[in-house]
């Protein structure tokens, strides 16, 4: 007798089954969907994973997300990735401007041109960031397509 990864209440097969119609949902969630209706069918992990392309870890994380989830939770709450948060953006796009508006400008005394560190270093001084690497402020100004080293600037 072969041996039943998971047991499937019949409203979640049922649900499941219809999101799998839905052809809206993500390939991710479709194979997830698929994953747990094949265990709860009676499939072995292994001719599961050779058919979908799944690990035995990755498949019995799914079941476990089934099998942990909350009593009034929906399929799409144990089938979805929570949300990650990344890295927050540190410098706006007001002050992206200003930092390629200051370094259209003038140089300052002395020198030819701006330096990426001049430039950083300015910026930090006229309180535009609070602080900013020359590296970032030359990333700026690439994306804004402007060339620190040409005298006429394509800004």
């Amino acid at each position: 007798m072969q041996k039943q990864h998971l047991k499937l209440a019949e409203a979640d097969r049922q649900e499941l089954t219809g999101l799998l119609q839905n052809r809206s949902l993500t390939v991710k969630i479709h194979q997830r969907i698929k994953v747990l209706l094949g265990l709860d069918s009676g499939k072995s992990y292994k001719d599961l994973g050779q058919e979908l392309g799944f690990t035995h870890i990755s498949m019995r994380n799914i079941r476990d997300k089934y099998v942990n989830k909350s009593e009034n939770a929906t399929a799409m709450s144990y089938l979805c990735d929570k949300a990650r948060s990344g890295r927050p953006i540190d410098i706006s796009g007001d002050e992206r401007a200003k930092i390629t508006a200051l370094a259209c400008s003038e140089s300052p005394d002395g020198r030819v041109r701006w330096t990426l560190r001049l430039l950083a270093d300015k910026v930090v001084e006229l309180g535009i960031c609070e602080h900013i690497s020359h590296t970032q402020a030359g990333n700026i100004l690439k994306k804004m397509n402007y060339s620190h080293t040409l005298n006429a600037s394509g800004a």
